[in-house]
C-alpha cells in the first residue's frame, strides 16, 4: 500500500531531523530538502501529497518556492512553518496557495493532525473538471489562468478558487461562508475582510466581460450574474 508522501523543506537541520523522524513514525513517506531551490527540485522528483515548508530559507524562500510549485500543481496541499507572525505574511502565504500554516515553535502532534486534515480534504475534493467557460470568459483552474475575450489574466491560487466556485454556480448566490471554507477551511470573521479584498480584484477582472457581472448580496455573499449559459 502506497504511503502518503510528505516533502519537508526546512533549513534548520535539527528541526528537520526531529520532524522527519516523527512523521516517519506516523507512517508517512518523508523526503527532505534544506532550502527552497532544493525543495523545488525534490518536489519535481518525488511528487509529494503534502509540502511542509519553512518560510525563511536561504537561496529561495518558501513563498517563492510555493509560487513556482503552484504553476505546475495547484492541487498539492501546502503547509507553511513560520516564525513570522505579521498578518501580511500570513495573507501572502495564503495568496500564493498555502492551505494552512503553523507558527514556530509548535507541537509535533499538532503538525501531524494538520497534515492528516489536509490529506483528508484533498481526497474528498479532487478537481473533476478544471476548465469552465461562461460567455466570453474561460477559467483554466489547473494553470490558474482566466481568459476574458483576448486577454489572459494570471490568477493567484485564492483568486482561482473563488472564480472556480462562482463559475460552478452562475446566477446563484454563493455564500461568503462557503468561499471562506473553501479557501481557509473555516469561516473565521477575521477572514471576511480578506475575502472582500479578493472579490474586489475579481470584480475588476470581470468588468472586462460583456456577459458577466459580480454582484454583492448584502449580508449573505455574492452572485455571478450571467446573461448567457455556459
Amino acid at each position: 500500500m502506497r504511503k502518503d508522501k510528505i516533502l519537508l523543506v526546512e533549513d534548520d537541520s535539527t528541526l528537520s531531523f526531529i520532524v522527519q523522524d516523527a512523521l516517519t513514525r506516523e507512517g508517512f513517506d518523508v523526503v527532505c530538502a534544506s532550502n527552497g531551490e532544493a525543495g523545488l527540485e525534490m518536489f519535481k522528483e518525488s511528487k509529494p501529497d503534502v509540502i511542509v515548508a519553512d518560510v525563511m530559507m536561504p537561496k529561495m524562500d518558501g513563498f517563492e518556492m510555493v509560487r513556482r510549485v503552484r504553476l505546475s500543481r495547484p492541487d498539492v496541499a501546502v503547509l507553511f512553518l513560520t516564525a513570522r507572525t505579521a498578518l501580511d505574511d500570513v495573507v501572502k502565504g495564503f495568496e500564493l496557495g498555502a492551505n494552512d500554516y503553523i507558527r514556530k515553535p509548535f507541537q509535533i502532534l499538532e503538525l501531524v493532525v494538520r497534515i492528516k486534515a489536509l490529506l483528508k480534504r484533498n481526497s474528498q475534493g479532487r478537481i473533476e473538471n478544471t476548465n469552465l467557460a461562461i460567455g466570453d470568459c474561460y477559467l483554466d483552474f489547473a494553470s490558474q489562468r482566466l481568459a476574458i475575450k483576448d486577454e489572459t489574466i494570471i490568477l493567484s491560487h485564492i483568486e482561482a478558487l473563488i472564480i472556480d466556485e462562482l463559475f460552478k454556480h452562475p446566477n446563484e448566490v454563493v455564500e461568503a461562508n462557503t468561499l471562506m471554507h473553501r479557501i481557509w477551511h473555516n469561516d473565521d470573521y477575521n477572514n471576511l475582510n480578506r475575502l472582500h479584498g479578493f472579490i474586489y480584484k475579481i470584480r475588476k477582472y470581470l468588468s472586462k466581460s460583456n456577459y458577466l457581472e459580480l454582484l454583492n448580496v448584502r449580508g449573505i455573499g455574492y452572485k455571478l450574474a450571467a446573461t448567457v449559459n455556459s
